[in-house]
């Protein structure tokens, strides 16, 4: 995982793009872009931001997670990663995860608030050259029967090329690609990418979270080693080799691989 120079960040950068989503004029403005609505006003979720929902389960970060007036939930996340099949089973994941936190919190089925994932993405989806792709649940055997559970699931692409969304929009997708626009909204954000790279507050977050990540990956890498050793150890064990042999090639210790041994009924 590449970590780009604090300089280098743009609005297609997660921290860039978080930092100006605080911007609570420009978040209002861009979901209503995005989805051609109007909202009257918009609560940051501050303590829902990290989900878990138990110590075992893979939680979710969510870049911009907001309710409307009516206390419909919009998550909003810039995408770089090209890996589609990831990308929407990601989308059902963070689905089941938001749903299953209004639940836990009391709410009944027939409470839960409507729900908007939305997907900025840097790359061409699906195949086609549109620029906005929206999925609801609907019934394969007549199209026009919608299940109206309340869930809605938006992509869009930079790269699209069809004429098939406003302008605003346009211009909007177009400065997330990297070109410039007298949009008032785009100069706005770009004020505020501006701010972020001139602020000594927002640099030694970026460090501090550029530290982390590289703890984390070398961290990583570590146990990566350590569980293909065990891997190794265990074939050798199951091929009743010795425990001097074993160490000798493994460099690990006799009572290492004792632990490793028993800890898998082999020894």
């Amino acid at each position: 995982m590449h970590i780009k120079p604090f300089e280098e960040l743009t609005i297609q950068d997660n921290f860039m793009f978080q930092k100006v989503m605080r911007n609570k004029r420009i978040c209002k403005a861009t979901i209503e872009r995005l989805l051609d609505i109007q909202i009257k006003d918009i609560t940051y979720l501050e303590e829902e931001k990290s989900l878990h929902m138990n110590p075992d389960s893979k939680g979710i970060r969510l870049d911009v997670y907001v309710n409307d007036e009516n206390g419909t939930v919009f998550n909003v996340e810039m995408q770089t990663s090209k890996n589609m099949e990831e990308l929407v089973k990601r989308v059902r994941y963070y689905q089941s995860i938001i749903d299953l936190h209004n639940i836990e919190k009391g709410q009944d089925y027939t409470e839960l608030n409507d729900t908007y994932i939305i997907f900025i993405c840097t790359f061409p989806l699906f195949s086609s050259n549109l620029h906005k792709y929206t999925f609801k649940n609907v019934c394969l055997e007549n199209y026009n029967i919608e299940l109206n559970d309340g869930t809605t699931k938006l992509f869009l692409s930079t790269k699209g090329t069809e004429n098939d969304i406003s302008k605003p929009l346009q211009c909007l997708l177009d400065y997330v690609d990297g070109k410039t626009s007298s949009d008032d909204l785009v100069t706005e954000m770009d004020s505020v990418v501006d701010k972020v790279r001139h602020s000594k507050e927002w640099r030694l977050e970026y460090m501090t979270l550029e530290m982390e990540l590289r703890r984390q990956r070398k961290e990583g890498k570590a146990e990566g080693r350590a569980e293909g050793k065990a891997e190794v150890v265990l074939g050798m064990l199951e091929d009743k080799l010795s425990l001097d042999i074993i160490s000798k090639y493994t460099k690990l210790t006799i009572e290492q691989i004792k632990e490793i041994g028993k800890a898998h009924s082999l020894i």
